[in-house]
């Protein structure tokens, strides 16, 4: 019993030490070594993005059959090693999907379950190989399928690539609309213990979000998620939610006080650059300081 009780608080410990990033959508030439790192938390990248459609300008759904979106020349496969062989505490994930594709809205399209899984699986892994990645992190955002159908498609990808071996960890992206929700929820009601971290994005939220209104996005949706590790989160260019300058660390140090806060996440390095990274240093201060 002593055993579980040390285990739940260290786990609680660690929980507070996760920091996340996307990086790599919007090809401003940000490269991983941009990116300030602390070496006192644990530093996630996220690729945006590998969608499973054709990469040509008309681009078109390929049922599973995935695809590299970002920023090549400067996140390559050589650049992933060399930021995680710098940085011991660094950890490589790519996402899926994202809200477009060449301009138009990137669907979830599967033709079935079996045969999305077993494409997906097989280039997915392909390129998390290639790319030396940790996880895979799901950021669908419209849907040509039903709840069940994403929650059974998603849930076999994840629970395939983790005994598989290829991937140690897996994240959703969900925000606070009736369809991504349905469709979260559902998959998170199935699958939801070989889920890691929920990246909510709470930047979804309407901008000029306040302290109190963030508290209790965040209470509904780790209602929502039970279980979950919840990340609060903002974005860049200040466009939706609680922005850093507004009141964010406050709440974020709420949260933390509480027992509640997962870590941060930020969308994106992109836009981040232009801002010298001051709230991303901010961020991994506060996950590193002890409560």
């Amino acid at each position: 019993m002593a055993f579980s009780k040390l285990h739940i608080v260290l786990f609680a410990l660690l929980a507070l030490t996760f920091f996340r990033e996307y990086i790599g959508a919007e090809f401003n030439n940000v490269k991983f070594s941009d990116v300030p790192i602390n070496p006192n938390v644990e530093f996630h990248y996220i690729l945006a993005f590998a969608i499973d459609y054709t990469t040509s300008s008309s681009s078109s759904p390929t049922n599973g059959k995935f695809n590299v979106f970002w920023d090549t020349d400067n996140l390559s496969p050589s650049q992933v090693s060399s930021i995680k062989n710098q940085h011991s505490n660094v950890k490589v994930a790519l996402s899926l999907g994202g809200d477009s594709v060449n301009g138009g809205s990137c669907y979830f399209s599967p033709s079935s379950v079996d045969s999305w899984v077993s494409n997906a699986v097989s280039s997915l892994t392909n390129i998390i190989q290639e790319y030396h990645l940790d996880g895979i992190d799901i950021d669908y955002e419209h849907f040509h399928a039903d709840p069940e159908t994403f929650a059974e498609c998603i849930g076999k990808l994840i629970t395939t690539l983790k005994n598989n071996g290829v991937i140690s960890f897996a994240s959703i992206a969900p925000y606070d609309d009736d369809d991504i929700q349905s469709h979260y929820l559902a998959l998170w009601k199935s699958y939801g213990h070989i889920i890691d971290y929920v990246n909510f994005q709470f930047y979804a939220y309407d901008q000029g979000t306040t302290v109190s209104q963030f508290m209790n996005y965040f209470q509904t949706q780790s209602s929502n998620y039970g279980g979950g590790r919840i990340l609060a989160s903002f974005i860049s260019d200040g466009s939706g939610g609680l922005a850093p300058q507004n009141g964010f660390f406050t709440a974020c140090s709420r949260l933390r006080n509480q027992g509640k806060l997962g870590g941060i996440f930020v969308w994106s390095a992109d836009d981040s650059k232009a801002l010298g990274f001051r709230y991303e240093k901010q961020s991994q201060a506060l996950l590193a300081a002890h409560p």
